[in-house]
């Protein structure tokens, strides 16, 4: 029997589904605990404390992972569960929220002195987001400075998802395109909304001619439509898919191991791992720094005046 036809020929097919989101909280291929499970179905609402429980009342069952009814075996109407993934984004709020209070506690016990350690990395870095992304991008100041919050957390956030999935054991919120979706809404929402409040709806609506005349609006506006979904799109599926490649490419270079079953891939895969690791951390700061550089990018042309 080969390689690819043994037992470890489906390592690659198990590694690759711990990318994917659980009802539970995982550490690795390891779960450590159960999380509860929330459906909305038939105008009720149903709450188990994990899926054992949801199996053990007999309305619900697991069928590849996914909530279906036992009876019909058709998904219920609206999955709330807590799955692994969320876990991982309240972890990343609790971390970054904890580092903040640190910083914002220092100084304002000691307000004139030199920032240290931690606090200072966090200062070059809100720095480097106003100074390099916002107000470059932004030429309207009072937008840009109201804003500015936003953008701070926007990229803080998507570096602690990012970086959190490079921990050992640790998953990438960010490799979900419900997560990488609903920060492109959000994006979506701050770029039309900022552009509405700045410069005004008629303003606004002169950008989806794009600088046509009237006449070829049937053909310009439906464009110009599209092209703004088209962004946040983008945002989406870019920010997605260079987190899932990079642990794609590290999962099947440790899975190299097992699939040939001999310790002697192990040096080259190891030796790659490391490689690819190092590259995903940059890779982490890279796509924080591009999502929220574009959307700065965005915001500040659909809030210019056309002739501008």
């Amino acid at each position: 029997m080969s390689a690819g036809q043994s037992g470890s020929g489906n390592v690659f097919t198990h590694l690759l589904e711990e990318l994917g989101d659980h009802h539970g909280f995982y550490i690795g291929p390891h779960k450590v605990l159960d999380l509860p499970v929330i459906l909305w179905d038939e105008g009720r609402l149903h709450l188990y404390p994990s899926t054992k429980a949801m199996e053990a009342a007999g309305l619900y069952r697991m069928v590849e992972g996914k909530i279906v009814r036992s009876s019909t075996g058709a998904p219920p109407a609206l999955d709330l569960s807590i799955t692994n993934l969320v876990a991982y984004q309240w972890l990343g709020m609790l971390l970054l929220g904890i580092v903040l209070w640190r910083s914002v506690r220092r100084y304002r016990r000691n307000p004139l002195a030199p920032p240290r350690g931690l606090q200072n990395a966090i200062e070059a870095i809100a720095l480097f987001v106003r100074d390099s992304i916002v107000r470059p991008n932004i030429s309207n100041e009072r937008l840009g400075n109201r804003l500015l919050p936003y953008f701070l957390t926007l990229f803080f956030f998507i570096l602690v998802l990012n970086l959190l999935g490079l921990l050992p054991g640790g998953h990438t919120a960010t490799g979900n395109l419900a997560v990488t979706g609903v920060l492109a809404a959000i994006a979506f929402l701050v770029i039309n909304g900022g552009a509405l409040v700045t410069i005004g709806p008629k303003a606004w609506l002169r950008h989806l001619l794009g600088g046509g005349p009237l006449w070829l609006s049937p053909i310009l506006v439906p464009i110009e439509i599209i092209g703004m979904f088209a962004k946040a799109f983008a945002l989406c599926v870019r920010l997605f898919a260079n987190m899932v490649a990079g642990h794609t490419a590290l999962l099947s270079l440790v899975g190299l191991i097992f699939f040939f079953g001999t310790v002697l891939i192990a040096p080259i895969s190891v030796a790659f791992s490391v490689f690819v690791y190092f590259l995903e951390t940059l890779v982490a700061f890279l796509q924080a720094y591009i999502f929220t550089i574009l959307t700065a990018v965005f915001l500040g042309l659909a809030s210019e005046h056309h002739e501008h």
